[in-house]
């Protein structure tokens, strides 16, 4: 096949809102799939910052942050309308977002984990 559409899979990690504090997304399944990326997309930042990172785990219940030899990319703190993506080359089973969130209103955005390369395509 040569469509994105039935080769990629786009699960979300952290709901789209208003955060102000920190925020633990939810744990990605990769397995069938042999590629990831986690993309954060933002809107409006009234104060305070907003950093995103990536954590992994082989259980969906401990988690570690994604060493930099494992990414592709780097996150940065979150702006104003922006997106950011950054890929995963880890070998872990579970892929998450984790934001450490600060301010009084805080920041809109949210989080997701597209999955690629599926053993059985179409994907998900």
């Amino acid at each position: 096949m040569q469509d994105l559409k039935n080769n990629v899979d786009a699960v979300k990690s952290i709901d789209p809102a208003t955060y102000n504090s920190n925020q633990t997304g939810t744990g990605i399944d990769l397995q069938g799939y042999e590629s990831s990326m986690t993309v954060v997309h933002s809107g409006a930042v009234t104060d305070g910052t907003h950093t995103p990172k990536m954590q992994e785990s082989d259980d969906d219940s401990a988690y570690t942050d994604v060493a930099a030899a494992d990414m592709e990319g780097t996150f940065a703190d979150i702006s104003t309308n922006a997106v950011q993506r950054v890929g995963y080359k880890g070998g872990k089973r579970y892929l998450r977002v984790f934001v450490t969130s600060s301010g009084g209103t805080g920041a809109i955005y949210n989080a997701m984990i597209l999955r690629g390369h599926p053993h059985h395509a179409p994907a998900a």
